[in-house]
């Protein structure tokens, strides 16, 4: 199966920095980032870094959410019929 290929981009004044990496390879954009930002001949600072770095965490956590309940049933359609919240 071949790797999803995934993309963060921040817009910096009239820069753009585009990091491409795949499924998989997180911690590799995470060093990435990192030497980027400690890189003087660019205006990608350590804010920028914790930007992506912010960015990525949400969509991990977003992706975790999506396989841990793909195989749920609609949390709207889970409550009993007499209005009761389960506890």
């Amino acid at each position: 199966m071949e790797a999803v290929k995934k993309q963060l981009v921040l817009n910096k004044g009239g820069e753009k920095y585009i990091f491409r990496y795949e499924s998989g390879a997180e911690a590799e954009l995470l060093d990435c980032l990192v030497r980027q930002a400690g890189d003087e001949r660019t205006s990608f600072d350590w804010f920028d870094a914790a930007v992506l770095s912010f960015k990525l965490t949400q969509s991990l956590i977003g992706e975790a959410d999506r396989l841990l309940c793909k195989d749920m049933p609609d949390p709207l359609q889970s409550f009993p019929d007499d209005g009761e919240a389960c506890i």
